[in-house]
């Protein structure tokens, strides 16, 4: 039946017999669609699927010229060999053809007492729209909702020294109810998704749909992007829209853009240079804690660490084993792979997951466990997947997150997810730590200040870079740190657009005077001259950024949990501790900037309180003294 309708749409003779289309033609398309997307509608339960696609099939024929809706014209047309093109799908369709003749334009069909959810994405200069998505193209969405007792919750995180409490007691007392998500889930079964996965906090809520049946549940239009970096991407090109009655319970909708996404922080390497205080040279992993001091501190055998990573983790997994064999001191550390959202294929990530790995193991001087959190792409939606991935399976107490970009790409879809995820692992005494970026100052590349994310977020650890001078035969004696800012890039640090200020940096430092959250926390070794000497693709690579920097402090706080499990957050502790022991526990950077902000005595925008002296930071935040 659907294959004799095709061909009679396409002698464009049959339409008038099926649907009262008189005054849908007109010279000017829009004017057209519209209204025969009311007519259409309107028929309601009369007009069955194959005369509708019949009719609408003509019509964008018939009424319609721009570029944009030809292209709608031919993906519609595959659609309808397809049994499963529901009538409202193509009344929507007929939306997006109007809409998509200007990237703002308004939806055709606005949903009676719907919210806006979701602002339609900002493109940036040199992203094109080449036109719409095909209808019948499968993707996935996820809803996050609100926490429950959201105030009594940010009241206990509040308290440094909170008890850090199981998964299960954190579900009980915060988690949305099973009725919250009974109405989510509803809603989108009714919407035609299926596959239904709910998180174990009942945080997110995901579904597998067609292009069409996401159009047709958020009143919005989906258009393919060509990005300005020659990436094929998809965006919203209008506001995305739930039910009132939804508005309280979620929070936000992913999943429907892909041309903001996120990028690892490394560098490669090069020679380094010479100083009245010592040399610039790159270092074995094994070399740090001896670097900074870590002495006789525990190492973290009895730590599993997570690492977020995205794509092919097989070579990962090979340079890891040839790294453990070259080093024995380390023991066996079991490397595993856990899968979120069908991981990736690309190896692309190779060299910054061998970096996170292999500093992470050399300056814990061994950990439990490495579990790498591999889900499909840095988008907004792939990352806050990995993130509660990595929160909800409850097995590691520290987590690696050497992945950054613009805090505006996030800050009106997926920032406040990620928040809601990383206060989650606050109250579990979880901590997520953060590269700071490569970019400097301006990190959004806008001529202004503005932060990486999510190292903005105030429930986090975020971690600047430096450049390391050293001393000895072996270059092991720690002799100098300025800002690192050279010809490989510069440390992320600045005040953020967005982020409040957590109740910890009030008036510290380079805090004074500001409302927003400042980035970094502490700084460790950044630069590519000075540093570290991996294993990537089975050869050794000098690599360097604030992907480095962000594990070498994982391994420090891997240090400081073997020495006491019940520390919580490392945060609101390592401010607490550099308010009593910042002479000896910290070396203060106070030289450099990193074209936007100057190092200063104190916490400052480009390294925070500076760098760690292992040893003594350990002893006293693991007391306490």
């Amino acid at each position: 039946m659907v294959r004799r309708s095709v061909t009679r749409c396409r002698n464009a003779t049959t339409v008038h017999a099926f649907v009262p289309m008189r005054g849908c033609r007109a010279d000017d398309p829009q004017r057209a669609l519209t209204r025969c997307v009311r007519r259409i509608k309107g028929l309601g339960n009369r007009l069955d699927a194959a005369k509708g696609e019949c009719a609408l099939a003509d019509l964008l024929r018939g009424a319609t010229r721009s570029q944009h809706v030809a292209v709608f014209t031919s993906n519609l047309q595959e659609s309808l060999m397809s049994n499963h093109v529901r009538l409202k799908a193509l009344v929507a369709a007929v939306g997006l053809a109007v809409g998509a003749t200007g990237l703002a334009a308004s939806p055709s069909m606005p949903l009676t007492h719907a919210s806006v959810i979701k602002q339609a994405t900002q493109l940036r200069a040199g992203d094109t729209v080449i036109g719409p998505m095909a209808l019948t193209k499968s993707m996935r969405v996820t809803l996050s909702l609100h926490w429950r007792n959201a105030a009594q919750l940010q009241a206990f995180i509040a308290n440094p020294h909170h008890p850090n409490l199981t998964h299960a007691e954190f579900v009980v007392e915060y988690a949305p109810s099973a009725n919250q998500v009974d109405q989510v889930e509803a809603f989108l079964r009714q919407q035609g998704f299926h596959d239904i996965q709910v998180t174990s906090d009942n945080l997110l809520v995901s579904g597998a749909g067609s292009v069409a049946d996401v159009q047709s549940a958020f009143n919005t239009n989906l258009v393919q992007v060509h990005t300005r970096h020659g990436r094929l991407a998809f965006a919203n090109s209008t506001a995305a829209r739930i039910p009132d009655s939804l508005k309280g319970v979620v929070h936000e909708v992913l999943g429907l853009q892909t041309v903001h996404r996120f990028h690892v922080l490394k560098r490669p390497g090069g020679g380094g240079g010479g100083s009245s205080v010592g040399t610039e040279v790159s270092h074995s992993p094994l070399d740090f804690p001896t670097i900074y001091d870590a002495g006789t501190t525990a190492t973290g055998s009895t730590v599993s660490v997570g690492v977020i990573t995205s794509g092919s983790v097989s070579p990962t997994l090979s340079d890891f084993k040839t790294f453990l064999s070259e080093n024995p001191s380390l023991g066996n550390i079991p490397l595993n792979v856990v899968t979120v959202d069908g991981g990736g294929t690309s190896a692309t990530g190779t060299t910054e997951w061998d970096l996170d790995t292999q500093d992470i193991a050399g300056m814990s001087g061994g950990v439990k466990a490495l579990y790498l959190y591999d889900t499909s792409s840095l988008s907004n939606q792939g990352l806050v997947d990995d993130f509660s991935a990595a929160t909800t399976a409850d097995v590691v107490r520290v987590v690696n997150v050497s992945i950054g970009g613009c805090e505006t790409s996030a800050e009106t879809n997926g920032a406040a997810t990620g928040d809601n995820i990383f206060q989650e692992a606050d109250a579990e005494g979880m901590t997520f730590s953060v590269s700071a970026g490569d970019s400097g100052a301006d990190e959004c590349g806008r001529h202004r200040a503005g932060a990486s994310w999510p190292a903005n977020s105030q429930y986090v650890v975020a971690v600047g870079g430096t450049e390391l001078w050293t001393t000895g035969s072996n270059g092991t004696t720690w002799a100098n740190e300025t800002v690192w800012n050279d010809a490989s890039g510069a440390t992320g640090g600045s005040p953020s657009l967005y982020e409040p200020m957590p109740s910890w940096q009030v008036g510290v430092g380079q805090n004074a005077g500001h409302t927003t959250r400042g980035v970094p926390d502490v700084a460790m070794d950044a630069s590519p001259y000075s540093g570290a000497s991996i294993i990537v693709n089975g050869s050794p690579e000098v690599v360097g950024g604030t992907s480095l920097a962000s594990p070498l402090f994982v391994g420090v706080w891997a240090r400081a949990l073997a020495t006491n499990s019940s520390l919580g957050f490392a945060a609101p502790l390592i401010y607490a501790d550099a308010k009593t022991n910042y002479a000896t526990d910290f070396h203060d950077v106070t030289s450099g900037n990193n074209n936007g902000e100057t190092a200063a005595a104190g916490w400052d925008y480009c390294s925070g309180f500076g760098t760690l002296n292992v040893a003594n930071f350990v002893a006293h935040v693991a007391t306490g003294g």
